[in-house]
């Protein structure tokens, strides 16, 4: 059996790599409609959020790797998760898609360290990073991260540049230059890349990184310049601070969605990255911010409590109806009827979580039930 190819695709906090992934699906099931691919997700806080939304999109199997970062402190749990996506699902392709400021180049070394290991597993095809052309302000893009990031890239794709003029978009191609790369560009369509150009890409800078090779970048070689793991650990640790929130209430109680829509209005770019969240809602006002998005618009009778997921990146968001019985739930996440209305993920810039969970907890009361009543509102910092 030849080996189970692995992509990783990585970029900042709400670049759209998982809307990315999610359009390359039916691409791949209109040239075989059994392929089956196989998503590893590695994000901050503790809510199995985009695994939810990967698993209800035909994506074949999830794994998530939660509340930490997948090439520092969870690098150990790859070679398990790998394995049990391959002995589960059986996959033609396995993607690893990295929390927002995750070091590719220590992924592809223990990527190549797990395939030399098992000979005939896995081979790495390629490091995909994705660039939100629209925010890219809001990131710190010269970091020492950010330029590793992009040098251990094979293809670079330029998303949300559409709402863009031209200037910007030469302005961030710009910006990217002055990372000192040479790499591979493709602008995205609406999050859609063709699949040839994501799977099968020359991936041969990720395939020759060994462990030799992060040796050589700890010592500041090939680079003029020198950082320690540590410094990287540092680095993107205290990148962004998590927030993990939780509303309860009791039975047939459902989340007030003219308070969340507020919140979701007046989140400042600058200071909210992003929000994701599972909760339980019957307003017609839940929409999402692009009114021609009519999929993850509601599809039920606006009375009829039904659960969303919510997906919050840089003033733009979706809510996407899935069933109260989704498989994919968890056993917290899943039914209202056990109290748990609302569970929610806000991934913050740095020094601003003391002030959000003010906000959260303060008189505004973004986060509570429908008809006025407070619920149980918990909110703690995890990052």
């Amino acid at each position: 059996m030849a080996p189970i190819p692995i992509t990783i695709v990585t970029g900042f906090l709400g670049s759209g790599k998982t809307t990315l992934l999610l359009n390359l699906v039916p691409q791949l099931r209109a040239v075989n409609p059994s392929y089956r691919l196989a998503l590893l997700k590695n994000e901050f806080g503790d809510v199995a959020i985009d695994s939810q939304l990967a698993s209800s999109s035909a994506v074949s199997g999830v794994q998530e790797l939660l509340n930490g970062c997948i090439c520092c402190n969870l690098v150990g749990q790859l070679g398990p998760a790998l394995a049990e996506l391959r002995d589960n699902i059986k996959p033609d392709r396995i993607v690893i898609e990295t929390s927002g400021s995750a070091f590719p180049a220590t992924l592809a070394i223990e990527v190549n360290r797990i395939a030399r290991e098992q000979p005939g597993s896995y081979a790495l095809d390629g490091v995909v990073s994705v660039i939100d052309v629209e925010n890219w302000a809001g990131y710190e893009d010269t970091s020492f991260t950010a330029r590793l990031q992009a040098k251990y890239t094979d293809l670079i794709v330029f998303n949300k540049w559409e709402s863009c003029d031209e200037r910007r978009f030469d302005e961030v191609r710009d910006r990217v230059g002055d990372l000192e790369i040479d790499v591979a560009w493709v602008k995205s369509d609406k999050g859609r890349v063709p699949v040839d150009l994501v799977f099968g890409i020359d991936g041969g800078l990720a395939r020759t990184l060994t462990d030799g090779s992060l040796a050589a970048i700890r010592n500041g070689d090939g680079d003029g310049e020198s950082h320690s793991h540590d410094d990287h650990n540092h680095d993107h640790q205290s990148e962004v601070e998590v927030l993990s929130v939780t509303l309860r209430g009791p039975e047939g109680a459902v989340v007030n969605a003219s308070k969340l829509m507020k919140l979701l209005k007046s989140a400042p770019k600058d200071e909210v990255y992003r929000i994701k969240s599972v909760l339980t809602a019957s307003s017609p006002e839940i929409q999402s911010s692009d009114k021609s998005t009519s999929s993850s618009e509601p599809t039920h009778p606006p009375d009829t409590p039904a659960r969303y997921i919510l997906n919050w990146a840089f003033g733009r968001w979706t809510f996407t109806p899935v069933a109260i019985n989704n498989s994919s739930m968890d056993g917290e996440e899943h039914a209202s009827s056990k109290g748990v209305l609302l569970r929610m993920t806000l991934i913050l810039a740095r020094y601003e979580s003391a002030k959000w969970k003010t906000k959260l907890e303060g008189e505004e009361r973004f986060l509570e039930l429908d008809g006025g009543e407070a619920g149980e509102l918990t909110v703690t910092k995890i990052a």
